[in-house]
């Protein structure tokens, strides 16, 4: 089967590619500038008709203003959709017989009340613009038999070039700024790219929740401080009580298990640079 992949070069497309490279798939990567991975590519932007044949087509590209997706749209509303909606719609028709993987957010879920528990029974009630072209987007995606995965928040190592998502938090800690409470639900990008290989290895349902931690702000940082040897203040703790979750519940059901909350201290020394500890030292600290 021959995939192709949007967004190879963003912090979702990256971390697919590497996995689809690694599991053996035949992948082309669409887009404006080639990843960094040994992998055909095609030149292409969103709004675009690529001129390549695949049989399944894996959208992670979104574009938008650097570092927002809820207001990604900036002070351009019309362009925003030009090339996300329409744009997309394009790509779809032009890989018109393919499997589609679509990379949606939990965004949709939008305007239920604080403390929500989330799943895919549940309708969309987007409260952005963002929120409702991926929903209007799932439906396209769904007409052609595709299955949308609304991911939530995503943390790991960036792609060659780029910070990872809690750079500047790190830093403002460093520093001695303040740093405002926060709860937020995350999700390893090694666990989206399984998800996403389990979509194309067969049929799965129309849309799927893709969601792991629950995660204070406060205890990040204080797992920063302790793996990195940096002293800073701690914010207050955050209300956890008011994030709506996603239960996750479907895409587990199939046998997705993401990396839990285990996976945050390894993540955090690979995001920051510093060497893996030797087994023997990591037993021995047990």
């Amino acid at each position: 089967m021959r995939v192709a992949l949007t967004g190879a070069t963003g912090i979702a497309g990256h971390a697919v590619a590497a996995r689809l490279l690694s599991a053996g798939w035949d992948v082309v990567t669409l887009g404006r500038r080639p990843s960094r991975f040994d992998m055909p590519h095609v030149g292409w932007s969103l709004g675009e008709q690529p001129d390549v044949a695949c049989d399944a087509l894996v959208h992670c590209a979104f574009a938008h203003v650097p570092g927002r997706y809820r207001g990604g749209e900036g002070n351009d509303p019309d362009g925003f959709l030009h090339l996300n909606r329409d744009g997309t719609l394009r790509l779809l028709d032009a890989m018109a017989g393919a499997r589609i993987v679509f990379l949606s957010s939990r965004a949709v879920y939008g305007a239920y009340p604080p403390g929500t528990r989330l799943d895919e029974t549940m309708p969309p009630r987007p409260d952005t613009l963002y929120g409702r072209l991926k929903a209007e987007t799932e439906i396209e995606v769904s007409q052609r038999g595709g299955t949308s995965l609304r991911a939530t928040g995503l943390y790991g190592p960036a792609p060659p070039g780029r910070d990872h998502k809690w750079a500047n938090l790190f830093a403002d800690f460093v520093a001695g700024r303040s740093i405002l409470p926060r709860v937020a639900t995350e999700l390893h990008v090694d666990d989206l790219a399984d998800a996403v290989e389990l979509c194309l290895r067969g049929r799965t349902p129309p849309v799927l929740d893709v969601s792991d931690i629950l995660l204070d702000r406060r205890d990040l940082l204080a797992l920063y401080a302790e793996i990195s040897g940096t002293d800073g203040r701690l914010p207050d703790r955050g209300d956890a009580t008011r994030v709506s979750e996603m239960g996750g519940g479907r895409i587990r059901a199939l046998g997705w298990m993401p990396q839990g909350r285990a996976g945050l201290r390894p993540s955090l020394v690979e995001m920051l640079g510093l060497p893996k500890p030797k087994l023997g030292a990591e037993r021995s600290s047990r």
